[in-house]
């Protein structure tokens, strides 16, 4: 096969990428950057005759041909380019991967890093620009072989430009060559001066005597220098302005910028075509200027926008960034995206305000993403886990340290709970009782009424603090209240927890809360109840919590929950050659599920693939069976995108969950189904429900039949109460092997009473009780902050249904990857320990491709973040191993965890292996194995 490069810069060539494979055992470590080449005084040029002083020795062609210039040549065959030095020409290239290479193999060293730098131009370029690439491929004997980007550059005819790069191998390959490629075919590729260097800290010379005259920018004209040339309005018009509104908008940079204008629809805007700039598995990071104009609109948000056309014409619109614009001042738009597949065509675009509005764009930029700068674990040394920052809890100095917010007030009374709250005893263990004294909250005029403390200076950052009270209402309320413990950070409401309150007795309120960015001020307070109805507050207590003390309770708890003994057997074996036998067991899969959620899109980087099939047992689409996927616009059915990972899963062994047949929250329902009548509505349901399930029938392990139903209605009050049941009742004639469940949010962490346990559970029995097979339990697990004794109390209390419980769509969520380690550990350890748990699904893993920031395990271009090794090491941990001497009964035992196992058994005369498979049960499991 053709060696094909990751990226083609011509429409021509984009049906031969797919070819190319770049699976690796584990990521590569790459420092990619503009990195400047190393200095020649302090570092050897790991290539060969780099300058090509000696013709081309030590570089090979690559199915094309090539000759070397020499300085004093000048002009030779039709190129003239000013030199100071040998050039070599590479020509005769009928493919974009077609260039020159050198194998460097036993001249670089894994962990080392290397900078390179390179001049190169072109030649047969009829207009515009070409890119010239630099990659290493990285060939195995017992693996495909992979690639790795190095660094990339424009160029124009006529001009040399600097290319420059960096890398570092985290494993050694058995073969490494470096190549440079790129231009599209009949394009000559120049090269004057190429170095690799191992770098150092100071390394800052631009050795190779080439200075680029471009910033990395892939976008033409991005400040419109040039007019509005490589721009175009897309169904709309675009314009070209100095100043605009009588001179009050003036450009924030340059001397220039474009109008959208003329909009009829909010998907108009302007755009470039980008085919050919943008390479497959690189993030790129997107900024522009931007406001809006016009139609009396003051605000509105501005989006960037990919669209993709792939080579089958198969169409995505990738979402890049947001930004709320306003008609008073400039403000920035940012974000970030890659793209996993060889795009044929690619164009990005503004949108988003409503018709009629321009959008206004000053610069806009797309460059390849610089690495994060890794974290660092947070700072613990000197807290005081488990001490309460809130003055004054136990009131025994009166009001002293609280105030009243807004226009009420507060008195202390007795009569509240000695006991500490459970959630909260759970993790601070033995503990002092509480006072018995409580505030008094009256004369409330507005529901954010109640009292408040300034804690700013008591909390440190990245620390997770749990947050534990009683409360009670007075009477004269009319229905439930919600009561609330709020924290305003510099004027942002964070959730503290809450509760429902409908009667006189005392409630817990358990919650918790992190703060990630320093802020200027932090107030706490409670709240919630409608203005006039009196509040009272016992014990309120904020204290940072130790979560990894928790850790060792579960590990016992696991090991009691997901192992089981063995006893191996070996009848025939001489009791005088038990102690020369030896025995050694190594599972090799563990049967929990472990899974993620994985998208159309996602499975065309084979990177993504070979980590899922690696690491997940299970896996759930992200979007691609949802209705409004599978049938957009009414009769019009998507079912390629739900196939096509279908049968990567089934090719691999990986069980599936169906998410969703049905989801009954308003905003995510098309407007076609919003549009029928009651029949017509009824009729689309059954259509649906037979169409699905029928084309899957036995596929789909697991469905979720009506997701999110405690926080939307939508069929419910359309169709009446029973639709719900109704729902599961012909799934289940439909497809009777699926289990099926139901699945909502927030249902863990107390920081939601539409979705508490208590809620969940009489949902679920209101369903059984109307008939529904509801066979399974999903908690969503978008949590923020978790805390386990919080997690685990709300495990306990649907566990007395009976019923499997899992986890559908966990994430975490932190800008430092230690503390998002730490939130992932909570969760799956509490999930492993507790026995009603059957299950956890990630809601993704891989950056830019998951529904929250700051979640990912894997970084945009492959790297294994902190998170993503706490991760692997726990997945690790779970896997049992045990190696000794057969005993004296003529056994050997251990205990392992549920799974699949390798058993070897060698004896003076022979080595035996023998499969073994370890599944659920309260007692040893006996194996006999004859030698």
């Amino acid at each position: 096969m053709k060696r094909l490069t990751a990226c083609c810069f011509t429409n021509r060539i984009s049906k031969f990428l797919s070819h190319r494979k770049h699976k690796q055992s584990q990521p590569q470590q790459i420092m990619a950057g503009n990195n400047s080449g190393s200095s020649r005084s302090m570092a050897t040029n790991v290539l060969l005759n780099h300058d090509f002083s000696g013709g081309l020795g030590s570089w090979h062609l690559n199915c094309c041909n090539g000759y070397v210039i020499s300085a004093e040549a000048g002009s030779q065959g039709g190129i003239s380019m000013v030199s100071d030095g040998n050039y070599a020409v590479i020509t005769d290239r009928k493919e974009c991967w077609q260039g020159l290479e050198q194998d460097i193999t036993d001249r670089i060293s894994v962990g080392s890093p290397y900078t390179v730098s390179a001049c190169v131009g072109v030649s047969g370029l009829c207009q515009g620009s070409a890119d010239v690439i630099a990659t290493l491929k990285l060939e195995y004997r017992d693996k495909p072989t992979s690639y790795m980007f190095i660094g990339r550059t424009s160029v124009v005819k006529n001009s040399w430009e600097k290319l420059e790069g960096a890398f570092s191998l985290s494993t050694m390959p058995d073969r490494v060559i470096f190549y440079l490629e790129g231009p599209a075919p009949g394009v000559d590729l120049l090269i004057r001066l190429v170095e690799i260097n191992p770098s150092s800290p100071n390394d800052n010379d631009t050795s190779t005597g080439c200075v680029s005259a471009g910033d990395g920018n892939i976008i033409i004209n991005p400040q419109f220098e040039d007019g509005l040339n490589n721009w175009s309005g897309r169904g709309c018009k675009i314009m070209l302005h100095d100043s605009m509104g009588d001179g009050k908008i003036v450009p924030q940079s340059g001397k220039s910028f474009a109008s959208a204008t003329e909009r009829t629809q909010s998907w108009n805007g302007i755009q470039q075509d980008i085919t050919g700039r943008v390479q497959r598995k690189l993030a790129y990071e997107v900024t522009a200027l931007v406001r809006i104009f016009g139609n009396n609109i003051t605000t509105a948000d501005v989006r960037a926008t990919l669209w993709v056309q792939t080579p089958d014409s198969r169409e995505q619109y990738i979402g890049i960034a947001h930004v709320q614009a306003t008609d008073k001042d400039w403000v920035n738009l940012q974000g970030k995206f890659l793209l996993n597949g060889s795009p044929s065509k690619v164009v990005v675009y503004l949108e988003g305000p409503p018709p009629g509005t321009d959008i206004l764009v000053n610069t806009l930029s797309i460059k390849h993403a610089a690495k994060s700068p890794p974290s660092t674990p947070p700072d613990v040394k000197n807290v005081s886990f488990g001490t309460n920052v809130i003055e004054n809890s136990n009131l025994s100095d009166g009001t002293n340290g609280w105030f009243p917010l807004g226009n009420c007030t507060l008195g202390v009374k007795t009569g509240s709970p000695h006991i500490i709250p459970p959630l909260a005893r759970d993790s601070l263990g033995p503990h002092e009782l509480l006072s018995g004294r409580y505030i008094l909250v009256t004369n409330r005029t507005q529901t954010w009424n109640g009292p408040a403390q300034t804690i700013t200076d008591k909390l440190k950052l990245f620390l997770t603090y749990q947050v534990s009270a009683w409360v009670r209402i007075g009477s004269g309320s009319n229905g439930p209240q919600n009561v609330n413990v709020a924290l305003g950070v510099d004027n942002q409401w964070v959730n503290g927890g809450q509760t429902e309150v409908s009667d006189d007795r005392w409630h817990e309120i358990g919650g918790s809360f992190r703060i990630e960015k320093q802020p200027s001020k932090v107030m706490v307070y409670v709240q919630g109840p409608a203005a006039g109805v009196d509040m009272m507050v016992a014990g309120l207590q904020i204290f940072p919590v130790d979560r990894h003390a928790r850790f060792r309770y579960l590990k016992m708890q696991t090991d009691k929950i997901r192992k089981r003994d063995v006893i191996l057997k070996f009848p025939g074996l001489d009791s005088s050659s038990y102690a020369k036998t030896s025995v050694q067991v190594r599972q090799i899969r563990n049967d929990f599920p472990i899974g993620s959620c994985i998208s159309r899109t996602n499975i065309d980087n084979e990177d993504f693939v070979y980590f899922v099939v690696k690491h997940f047992n299970w896996a759930v689409f992200g979007n691609e069976l949802k209705w409004y996927w599978t049938e957009p616009q009414q009769g019009n059915f998507n079912y390629k995108d739900a196939d096509d990972l279908l049968n990567l899963c089934q090719k691999n062994n990986i069980e599936l969950r169906g998410h969703c047949i049905f989801w009954d929250v308003d905003d995510t329902v098309q407007q076609w189904i919003k549009s029928l009548n009651k029949n017509d509505l009824m009729t689309a349901v059954q259509n649906r429900l037979t169409g699905l399930l029928t084309r899957y029938k036995g596929k789909f392990s697991h469905y979720d039949v009506n997701n999110e139903m405690l926080h939307g209605s939508f069929y419910q009050d359309r169709l009446g109460k029973d639709i719900r049941a109704s729902m599961f009742k012909t799934a289940n004639q439909l497809d009777s092997s699926a289990t099926l469940f139901v699945n909502d949010y927030h249902v863990e962490d107390g920081c939601d009473t539409r979705s508490c346990p208590e809620k969940y559970i009489q949902h679920i029995l209101d369903l059984q009780e109307q008939g529904a097979p509801v066979g399974g339990i999903g908690i969503q697990g978008h949590i923020d902050t978790p805390v386990g004794p919080i997690v685990c109390s709300a495990l306990d209390k649907l566990g007395i249904l009976g019923l499997p419980i899992w986890f559908t769509e966990l994430d975490v969520s932190s800008v430092n990857e230690y503390v998002r380690a730490d939130d992932l550990e909570v969760m799956l350890r509490e999930a492993l320990a507790h026995p009603a748990v059957e299950g956890i699904m990630l809601w993704g893993f891989w950056e830019l491709f998951m529904s929250r920031d700051n979640a990912h395990l894997v970084n945009a271009e492959g790297d294994i973040n902190e998170a993503g090794k706490r991760f692997l090491a726990l997945k690790q941990e779970w896997l049992s191993h045990s190696h000794g001497q057969v005993n004296e009964q003529g056994q050997f035992n251990f205990r392992g965890f549920h799974g699949t196992y390798n058993v070897e058994i060698v004896t003076d005369t022979k080595k035996t292996s023998k499969t073994l498979v370890l599944d659920k049960g309260d007692s040893p499991l006996v194996v006999s194995i004859d030698l």
